[in-house]
């Protein structure tokens, strides 16, 4: 599997001659980036489920310049960014602001919504009474949304990115295992 994904990858000189990419120099072609190391791929992986959940634009690019600081695995990284993708971001998002609600000590029921987006009845507490369209009803539904949403969101993303790394580990572990088990086996049926 990693050596037909490595063949897949760009080449050092593919990626320095692309005139979208020159610009960033050496710090792009290093070597750690693009070797297919235990600690890059695992890093990798969790730097991209991270930015997976954290947020929904801008996933690939935030994760490769972190992977650049951090000399994880680029490939990795931009892969692992598809775990949340457009179809699966509305029940993401949705289980995030119910994770953060709950976290936060706020009442949700399976119907529930967020208190601004519930009724414009001025004699509901909780609800708002400001003009349909106005800026004070979009600013009121993002502080009723946002906290919880945030730290759902930030909830995920470090659960979601340590079990990502952990996984990897994991796996490779089990890999480079069954290769030396699989190695002694032919060692030993050649002695017979």
């Amino acid at each position: 599997m990693f050596e037909r994904l490595k063949r897949l990858l760009p080449s050092h000189e593919s990626i320095a001659a692309n005139r979208w990419l020159r610009w960033m120099g050496p710090a792009l072609l290093h070597r750690s980036l693009w070797h297919m190391s235990r600690r890059g791929v695992a890093l990798g992986a969790a730097v991209g489920v991270f930015f997976a959940f954290i947020t929904p634009i801008a996933q690939i690019p935030m994760s490769a310049a972190l992977s650049v600081l951090l000399r994880a695995n680029i490939p990795t990284a931009i892969a692992a960014t598809l775990v949340n993708t457009p179809p699966t971001f509305g029940p993401v998002y949705y289980a995030a602001w119910r994770t953060g609600s709950w976290l936060l000590g706020e009442e949700t029921d399976a119907a529930d919504a967020p208190p601004a987006l519930r009724s414009q009845d001025a004699d509901v507490p909780g609800t708002v009474t400001a003009a349909p369209g106005s800026w004070q009803r979009y600013w009121q539904i993002v502080s009723d949304v946002g906290k919880p949403l945030l730290l759902g969101a930030l909830v995920f993303a470090v659960v979601f990115s340590v079990l990502a790394y952990l996984l990897v580990n994991l796996v490779w572990h089990w890999r480079v295992r069954r290769k030396m088990l699989r190695r002694q086996r032919e060692r030993l049926a050649r002695q017979r």
